[in-house]
């Protein structure tokens, strides 16, 4: 546990000083909706971090989830350094996973407060999230023009994040060059369902743990957790313990290790064998017994959202792997 810690430790180490080198620019001027500046992806300071010399023979391109809640105004301000920090902070408890494969490129955007959504009304076509998408999709745009090269990608996300991506998903992986630079998607905390894939072919379910080109989705939550506001009906969900799709059960034993972070993102512990997990086939969540209790933030009791990356951390980071050896080798 100690020698896992230590590692992930002097990952930030490495990392941080790359992140300021390249947030720390002068912010841009121009206005859009509601008076928010808009990201320029041609300047520096609309990354929340970008790889300035990438090393590796794969991308990352991960959004970050929610971390927006005022009533006004209704999308993040990029430029309020408060909340630059706390998406840092998320970047930091979630990156991790990809790391050790791939170059990362995560813009800022203008997501949508969580206070202005209506929970019964389709937040796909709410204004203020489309505001926060097109963003996304600028970025994206951005990153194959002047930062891919060619490299095969991940697309990662949390939340909000994966919303975006299931969205740029529907709108521009229809391009066959995209489809086959793509590794997987990991586009965990909100559902992919039944439909998405029917209506969108190009979007493949992951059907193991190790197929390529596919989208990796599960939300965590208690045995009989109810309210949860990221499960749709016809969720797709696949174990990140076992990597199946059916109601098979993953004991504790295959928990390569959850890690939990600090306030301030830094590593609070690692722990092997944590919690099992088994899928609700009735509501697609991927439900787990936990050894203790855990504060789920703003979300009703049993909904584990904000630890959908720590719960499962090491198993993640270990199938990232597996799927981009696969995709490399195949590739040759």
């Amino acid at each position: 546990m100690k020698k896992n810690k230590n590692k992930y430790i002097l990952f930030l180490l490495v990392l941080l000083p790359a992140f300021f080198l390249s947030s720390c620019t002068n912010f841009s001027s121009l206005k859009l909706q509601d008076g928010l500046e808009a990201p320029r992806y041609d300047e520096s300071s609309s990354w929340l971090f970008k790889e300035l010399s990438p090393q590796k023979k794969i991308d990352v391109f991960y959004v970050y989830p929610t971390i927006y809640g005022d009533k006004s105004p209704s999308n993040m301000d990029i430029y309020n350094q408060e909340l630059r920090d706390k998406a840092t902070r998320s970047f930091k408890k979630q990156t991790g996973v990809y790391t050790e494969v791939g170059n990362i490129f995560a813009p800022f955007y203008r997501q949508v407060s969580m206070a202005v959504l209506d929970p019964n009304k389709d937040t796909y076509k709410n204004k203020n999230f489309l505001l926060g998408y097109k963003d996304v999709s600028r970025a994206f745009e951005y990153y194959l023009t002047h930062l891919n090269n060619g490299r095969p990608f991940i697309l990662a996300g949390h939340s909000q994040g994966s919303m975006g991506l299931i969205t740029l998903m529907r709108e521009h992986f229809e391009n066959v060059k995209l489809q086959k630079q793509l590794i997987a998607a990991y586009l965990i905390g909100y559902s992919v369902t039944k439909e998405d894939f029917k209506q969108y072919p190009w979007m493949k379910p992951a059907t193991g743990e190790s197929d390529t080109g596919v989208i990796i989705s599960y939300n965590s939550q208690a045995p009989g957790a109810k309210g949860s506001p990221v499960i749709l009906p016809g969720a797709f969900c696949i174990n990140p313990l076992n990597w199946k799709t059916d109601g098979t059960p993953a004991t504790a034993s295959l928990n390569l290790g959850a890690v939990f972070f600090k306030a301030d993102a830094s590593v609070d512990k690692v722990v092997p064998h944590y919690s099992g997990a088994t899928i609700d086939i009735a509501t697609g969540s991927l439900t787990t017994v936990l050894p203790e209790k855990l504060d789920t933030g703003g979300f009703p009791k049993g909904i584990y959202h904000i630890y959908d990356y720590s719960l499962w951390f090491n198993n993640l980071k270990e199938n990232i792997k597996l799927r981009s050896k696969n995709y490399m080798k195949s590739a040759k």
